[in-house]
């Protein structure tokens, strides 16, 4: 199997089966990214204890590649110190926009590893947006901290 096919497998079967797909009950934190280019929509909802992200998860409608990325994102980013959650941010961001991803350090090395089948979308500038939309939507959570989820009345 090449490996472009088993990148494509994993953003496949994430798109398809996200996982962390679901409204946390009492997040201490949450955003709402969208990309009115495409209609990605996403939210982030994030539990912290104390620096470390207790829990996160993610509710929204997108492409394959916005939706794969938010479930890889949640997986990666969970039990995470803030520190750490912002250096993976910083190392993706950098794949997908550029030529020199920041450096990792190395307990956090094979994370940055499971983030590689998301790494093509940069010969495609469209979708980067569709890529980063989870990753700028948890920045933005976790810099707005502790805003209130409106109550669904449907």
């Amino acid at each position: 199997m090449d490996l472009r096919d088993l990148y494509q497998d994993i953003i496949l079967d994430h798109g398809r089966s996200p996982r962390n797909f679901r409204v946390l009950t009492e997040p201490s934190h949450f955003a709402h990214g969208h990309n009115p280019l495409c209609g990605d929509k996403v939210s982030i909802f994030l539990r912290l204890e104390g620096e470390r992200i207790a829990e996160v998860s993610f509710e929204g409608k997108g492409c394959a590649i916005s939706t794969a990325s938010a479930s890889l994102m949640t997986e990666i980013v969970l039990n995470k110190t803030l520190a750490e959650a912002e250096a993976l941010f910083g190392h993706f961001h950098g794949t997908v926009t550029s030529d020199t991803a920041s450096e990792l350090p190395d307990a956090l090395v094979e994370d940055g590893e499971r983030l590689q089948p998301l790494a093509g979308v940069k010969a495609y500038p469209a979708r980067v947006k569709c890529a980063t939309l989870a990753w700028h939507t948890l920045e933005a959570a976790l810099k707005g901290g502790g805003l209130p989820v409106p109550v669904k009345t449907e």
